[in-house]
This record gives structure tokens, C-alpha cells and sequence, in this order.
């Protein structure tokens, strides 16, 4: 088996002592190694690293198995899970550097340290994993359309915009006035979508539109708190379109791990939306706009490392 480390060099922005202790770590493991088999590489821009593994995979045989370690945060585990998806001998180790894991949540907080640790990450088992596919595009955990993904990427264009100390300050004032002010905009919250889902028919006007591999959304457990990602289907939450406080209290609740009254909710292993105008479609922490979309489940598409044997919670198990 080769191992190999992808960075995300802007995951450790102004802390690369950080980044620094981790090379050590890798280096100081590898040097105790009868046979070692390992490359770093940084990834300098986005999907630069589906080129990088590309390239590793290339250099082995096609029986050899090559080990990924995605280290940094969403957008480079999002780099890197569409290029493990391609093929079948490479397996992916997310390595939480970022503001969350939403994916390793799964797993508990008290968790979430240990898939730090390089040699524990190094000598675990993996997981066979499911996910979600659109065209050419591939999932870990989830799908958002409608007024979760449009404040989130209000937020981050805010946060584009703001040096970290200042957005840190106003981040909740910003947060509270987005939300607010998207609540009250018909074009984001009452919108008709034309639904398919498993070849049955859901159009309707919703608000929020949640297509889920996994149960948590930065960081929180969401109303698709019994979704997991190896059982063969992703769970589907359909939250209809209301009057303004309703939407408001609908999507609280939602994001707080509760299923309001007025959400339609459904397993399946397909589903396509479309729109009249432009949709914003957030995959993990990727930011698409388009008029309609087809997703797919594709049954442990994807061997996760996981670490101390642990294992996904059961649909019940995750529900309480």
C-alpha cells in the first residue's frame, strides 16, 4: 500500500507551525517503517488534487492499493473524494483541519482528535461508503438547495469579503440579518420546483430541499438525523414553502435536528430537480448554480478510513 498526503496549504493559513508538526509527525512515522511508502503533496488551487492522485495511481500497479489522506478541510476532502471515486483500488482518509467535519461527525466529538492521528490513521480499516453523484460530481454527505445553501453562500462571499478578525466580530449580526432577509424573499423560499423522486412526483413550492448522506450540517445534527452513509439510500427532506416566520421556525427546527410539520421526508436512491431560474446547489462545500439536477446514490462508492474500529451507526441507532 502507498500513502499518500494531500494538503490543503489555506486550511493552515497563518498557522503553519501546525502544518509543520504534522510533516514532522508523517516523516518521524515513516522513518520507523521496514519499507516506507509515502509522498506529501500540496494542493495550490481547486481540484488540483484529483490531478495529484491521478498521477500517484499512475505510478503504481493496478493491484496495489493507494491510501489518500485529505489534510486540511471540506474543500480538499471534496477534491479528494472525487478523484477516489474513480477508482477502485484507492482508499480516502479525511484529515479534520478545517472549521468542521461534517462527514467524521458521525462519529462523535470525542472521536474526531483521533482521525488526527497519522499512525492510528495509517494502520485502520476502512469503510465501504456510499455517495451522492451528479454527472461528473461526487458527494460525501450531502446535497442543499434552496435557502440553506443560498445563505451559506451568502455567508461565505461575506466571509470572502471580511479579514477573519472582522468577520469573526460581526459573523452573528451577519448571520442573523442573512437569514432574516432571505426568509422574507418568495424567489428563494416559496420557489416551485418540477421533483422526481424514484420516478414519483413531488413538485411543489419549498423552501429548503435537503438530499442527505450523512446526518450533520456544519457541525449540528440535522432533521435527517437517522441518515448514514453505507446503507444503499440517502434520506430526503422536503420542507414546504410558508409564510415567513413559519420558514423561519421550520428551518430552525430542521437545523437543530427535528423534523417540522410541514416537511415531506423519504428515502431513495434517486432523485432530479429542476427550476426555472437558477438554483444555488451546494454538494459538501462546493457552490454549483444551475436550473436543474439529477443525483444518484452510489452504494458504497467510496472506502473511508476510520479509526479504533469504529463503525457507522445504524438508520435507528442514528436517530436517537
Amino acid at each position: 500500500m502507498k500513502h499518500v498526503f494531500v494538503f490543503d496549504p489555506k486550511a493552515f493559513r497563518n498557522q503553519q507551525w501546525k502544518m509543520d508538526n504534522i510533516l514532522d509527525n508523517i516523516g518521524q512515522f515513516f522513518r520507523t517503517q521496514d519499507k516506507p511508502n509515502f509522498s506529501i503533496q500540496f494542493s495550490r488551487y481547486r481540484r488540483h488534487a484529483i490531478g495529484i492522485i491521478q498521477s500517484e495511481i499512475e505510478k503504481m500497479e493496478a493491484e496495489d492499493t493507494v491510501r489518500v489522506y485529505a489534510v486540511g478541510g471540506e474543500e480538499i476532502l471534496f477534491d479528494c473524494v472525487n478523484a477516489a471515486a474513480h477508482f477502485s483500488n484507492v482508499q480516502l482518509a479525511a484529515v479534520p483541519y478545517g472549521e468542521s467535519s461534517d462527514f467524521l461527525s458521525i462519529f462523535g466529538k470525542e472521536n474526531m482528535e483521533s482521525f488526527r492521528d497519522i499512525p492510528l490513521l495509517v494502520e485502520s480499516n476502512a469503510l465501504p461508503t456510499d455517495l451522492i453523484k451528479w454527472g461528473i460530481n461526487y458527494a460525501l454527505n450531502s446535497c442543499y438547495i434552496g435557502m440553506n445553501s443560498t445563505l451559506s453562500k451568502n455567508l461565505k462571499n461575506i466571509k470572502t469579503s471580511l479579514n477573519k478578525g472582522i468577520f469573526i466580530v460581526f459573523s452573528k449580526v451577519s448571520s442573523l440579518l442573512n437569514y432574516v432577509l432571505t426568509s422574507f424573499d418568495k424567489n428563494i423560499v416559496a420557489r416551485k420546483y418540477t421533483i422526481e423522486i424514484d420516478d414519483v412526483n413531488y413538485s411543489g413550492h419549498y423552501s429548503l430541499i435537503h438530499i442527505a448522506n450523512g446526518p450533520y450540517y456544519t457541525g449540528k445534527m440535522t432533521g435527517a438525523s437517522d441518515a448514514v452513509p453505507d446503507d444503499g439510500v440517502f434520506n430526503v427532506a422536503l420542507i414546504k414553502s410558508s409564510y415567513a416566520l413559519r420558514t423561519m421556525l421550520s428551518l430552525a427546527m430542521y437545523s437543530r435536528g427535528k423534523r417540522p410539520g410541514n416537511c415531506v421526508y423519504l428515502q431513495a436512491k434517486k432523485i432530479s430537480v429542476q427550476s426555472e431560474n437558477k438554483m444555488w446547489i451546494q454538494l459538501d462545500n462546493e457552490y454549483i448554480q444551475d436550473t436543474n439536477i439529477s443525483l444518484d446514490l452510489i452504494h458504497h462508492g467510496v472506502e473511508m478510513v476510520t479509526v479504533n474500529n469504529l463503525s457507522y451507526p445504524s438508520s435507528s441507532a442514528a436517530a436517537h
